[in-house]
C-alpha cells in the first residue's frame, strides 16, 4: 500500500512552504531513496522487467475490480459538459489521476477517445525532489507493466527515442517510475479498453519553460521522425495523454485563496480551473498559451513554488508544447483544444468500490477538494 495518499501527494512534497531545494545549484544533493525502499511502499512491488502497481486502493489491481469499476463509472449523473464531445481518434488529451472512486466518471469520458495503439503519457513526478531530478525526462526501463487486465507492453519506440535524445535530457530510472501514481492510474483504463495497447511513460520533474521548450523540441522532432519511418499518423497509431489533476483547495493544501473552504470558496476556485481550461488549454496549441498555463500554476522566475496548485504544473506546458512539436515535425497544423469535461472530488456521489476491496487515499469535503480537468486534442492535416 502507498506510503503517501495518491489524492495528496501532488501537494506534500512541492509546496513552497515545504520546498527544500530550488532550480539553483544546491550545496547538498538530496539522498535520493535506494530501489528497495521505493518497493517497499509500492502495492504490487516490480519485480525483474516488470513494472508493478504503486497504489492498489485507489486503482482497480484484480479484472473483477477494472471490469466493475468500467460499469459503474458510466452511473449518472454525468461530468459537467465544458463542450461537444469529439470523435474518437483524438491526437491527445488532458486526463486527471486521482482515485478512482472519485474520478472515475471522468475516466470513463476520456480515455475511450484514445484510439490509438500507442500511447506517450506524460506523466507527473510529485516526488521529483527526493529524487534530486529536474530539467530532463524520465523514462522507465521495464519491459512492461503490471496492470488489472494483464501486462501492458511498453513500446519499442522507447529505444529508438532514447537513442536520438541528448543524454542531458535524459533520466532512465526504475525507483524513480516505482514510486509514481499519475501514469499507471490513466495506464489500466487504456487496457481496459484495448487489450493491444502499447505504452511510453515518460515523468516530468521541475523545469524552466525554456528548458520544458528545449525538452520537447528534441523529443518532438525525435518521435516525428519514427512515425514518418513508421507510416503512423497522430490520433490513427500514436496518441499523447497527459496526467494531471486540477486545483487543490484547502488549508492542508496551503492553498485557501476564497476562504477555508465550503461553497462560495469551492465556487470560486472551480471558476478559476473553468476559465483555464478555456482559456490557455482551448483553441490551437501554441508555445504561448503553454507558457500562460504555465505562469498562472507556478512562479516561472522559481517554478518550484506554486501559485496554483495543479499537479500538472509540468506535465502539461511540456505535453502541449511536445504535442505542437510533433505536429509541426508532421507537417500537420497546430491541434485544437476542446475542453470536453470537468468535474470535482465532491461534484457527484462517489463510484462504489468499497465491496470491490478498493477505496479513497484521502477524504474529500468542502474544505478538502480536487478538480478533474478533461481536455481533448484534435487535429487537421495543413
Amino acid at each position: 500500500m502507498p506510503s503517501v495518499p495518491a489524492f495528496c501527494a501532488c501537494l506534500l512534497l512541492n509546496l513552497p512552504g515545504l520546498a527544500q531545494a530550488s532550480l539553483s545549484p544546491q550545496p547538498v544533493p538530496p539522498k535520493r531513496p535506494a530501489l528497495e525502499e521505493v518497493r517497499k511502499t509500492m502495492g504490487i512491488p516490480s519485480q525483474g522487467d516488470l513494472r508493478g502497481q504503486q497504489d492498489v486502493v485507489g486503482f482497480a489491481s484484480r479484472p473483477d475490480q477494472m471490469a466493475r469499476v468500467w460499469e459503474r463509472s458510466a452511473l449518472l449523473p454525468a461530468p459537467e459538459a465544458l463542450g461537444p464531445m469529439p470523435a474518437p481518434g483524438v491526437a491527445a488529451l488532458i486526463c486527471p489521476h486521482d482515485d478512482y472512486v472519485y474520478a472515475g466518471r471522468i475516466y470513463r469520458q476520456l480515455l475511450p477517445l484514445v484510439k490509438a495503439r500507442t500511447v506517450l503519457l506524460v506523466g507527473v513526478f510529485h516526488q521529483y525532489r527526493r529524487f534530486g531530478a529536474q530539467g530532463a525526462l524520465v523514462f522507465d526501463p521495464y519491459r512492461a507493466w503490471h496492470a488489472p487486465d494483464g501486462e501492458i507492453k511498453v513500446s519499442a519506440l522507447r529505444e529508438e527515442l532514447l537513442a536520438q535524445l541528448p543524454a542531458s535530457d535524459v533520466i532512465q530510472d526504475a525507483a524513480m517510475q516505482d514510486g509514481e501514481h499519475s501514469v499507471e492510474a490513466i495506464a489500466y483504463w487504456l487496457k481496459h479498453i484495448n487489450p493491444e495497447v502499447e505504452i511510453i511513460s515518460i515523468l516530468l520533474p521541475s523545469a524552466s519553460f525554456e528548458r520544458f521548450q528545449e525538452l520537447s523540441a528534441h523529443l518532438g522532432k525525435a518521435l516525428a521522425g519514427s512515425m514518418s519511418t513508421r507510416g503512423w499518423t497522430l490520433g490513427r497509431d500514436l496518441a499523447i495523454v497527459i496526467s494531471s489533476d486540477g486545483i487543490h483547495y484547502g488549508a492542508d493544501f496551503k492553498y485557501t485563496p476564497f476562504g477555508q473552504g465550503g461553497v462560495q470558496a469551492f465556487t470560486e476556485a472551480l471558476d478559476h480551473d473553468r476559465a483555464l481550461l478555456k482559456g490557455p488549454l482551448a483553441g490551437p496549441v501554441s508555445s504561448d498559451k503553454a507558457r500562460a498555463f504555465f505562469k498562472a500554476v507556478v512562479n516561472p522566475q522559481n517554478p518550484d513554488e506554486y501559485r496554483m496548485p495543479w499537479c500538472g504544473r509540468f506535465s502539461i506546458p511540456f505535453g502541449l508544447l511536445l504535442l505542437d512539436e510533433t505536429a509541426r515535425n508532421l507537417g500537420l497544423a497546430a491541434p485544437t483544444g476542446q475542453p470536453v469535461a470537468f468535474g470535482t472530488s465532491i461534484s457527484f456521489p462517489q463510484i462504489p468500490v468499497r465491496d470491490l476491496g478498493m477505496g479513497a487515499t484521502a477524504e474529500a469535503n468542502l474544505y478538502h477538494f480536487v478538480s478533474y480537468p478533461g481536455v481533448a486534442y484534435t487535429l487537421e492535416r495543413k
